[in-house]
């Protein structure tokens, strides 16, 4: 089976060509020696007018590896609250194969993640991170885990799953933690109730990120990937996280009255 695209052509172009003319602008050209290695990048996944100047700018400043777990939320509700997909895409950018052996190692070892590409079909919060991911890695594997709304014991748990299988994994595994900030505030509400999420991120507090984000009712849909992503990578030796670019959706569109906030930021 096949995973298709679900929303070329409204988040992104359809045609490769296009597609590829827009990652061209969108994905800054960075030496070697511009580049770091990354335990996660957190990205937005909106459409690409957008997003994709914060999502280009952030992916370009790290080293990707061939392999890439991708955890994003699970817009729809469809399918398994962890949901990890099995089944190859087919992107307009080309082919990309799932890295079986890494996601069966995750399902033999996580009781609460489950094998579901139903969940997939539909949704974009994965999909579109696929092509900046593309640009710089010609070899792109990906694992896809959709994540639903869980508790942080839970988060907790599969975050200790992740850690020990990618541990155990020979290979370098780079974390995409896909999320959008604040959703339909006006400009100052949403940097207001944006900047105390990410402070928490860049202060590397993934119970502080879940707690702030609850307690000031942040619309920031990617909390829980978010939050598994930070406590994956404290387990994998992490120091610290920068923040590469902030905006919100009224730089291109022109109103700051109903806005949504998108961060790139990289935890090393």
């Amino acid at each position: 089976m096949i995973r298709n695209p679900a929303v070329a052509d409204r988040f992104y172009p359809g045609d490769a060509e296009h597609l590829r003319s827009a990652m061209d602008i969108f994905v800054p050209v960075t030496t070697a020696e511009e580049k770091e290695q990354a335990m996660v990048v957190i990205m937005p996944h909106a459409g690409y007018v957008y997003s994709g100047a914060t999502a280009g700018a952030t992916i370009s400043r790290v080293v990707v590896p061939e392999t890439v777990l991708i955890m994003g939320p699970n817009h729809r509700g469809q399918g398994a609250a962890l949901a990890l997909g099995t089944e190859d895409w087919r992107m307009p950018m080309g082919m990309v194969p799932i890295n079986q052996q890494l996601a069966r190692a995750i399902l033999r070892q996580s009781e609460d993640i489950r094998e579901d590409s139903e969940a997939h079909h539909h949704e974009h919060s994965l999909e579109v991170q696929v092509p900046f991911l593309q640009q710089v890695q010609p070899q792109l594997q990906i694992v896809p885990l959709m994540v639903s709304h869980v508790s942080y014991t839970l988060c907790q748990k599969v975050a200790a799953d992740l850690a020990a299988v990618l541990q155990a994994y020979r290979n370098p595994v780079l974390i995409v933690a896909s999320t959008d900030m604040s959703h339909y505030e006006t400009r100052k509400q949403a940097a207001q109730k944006d900047q105390l999420a990410i402070e928490r991120i860049l202060a590397l507090d993934p119970e502080g990120l879940y707690a702030t984000v609850h307690r000031n009712r942040i619309s920031m849909c990617g909390v829980i990937p978010t939050t598994i992503a930070l406590l994956v990578a404290l387990q994998l030796g992490a120091k610290q996280a920068r923040m590469v670019h902030y905006t919100d959706s009224g730089e291109a569109s022109g109103d700051v009255s109903q806005v949504v906030g998108y961060a790139g930021l990289i935890v090393s």
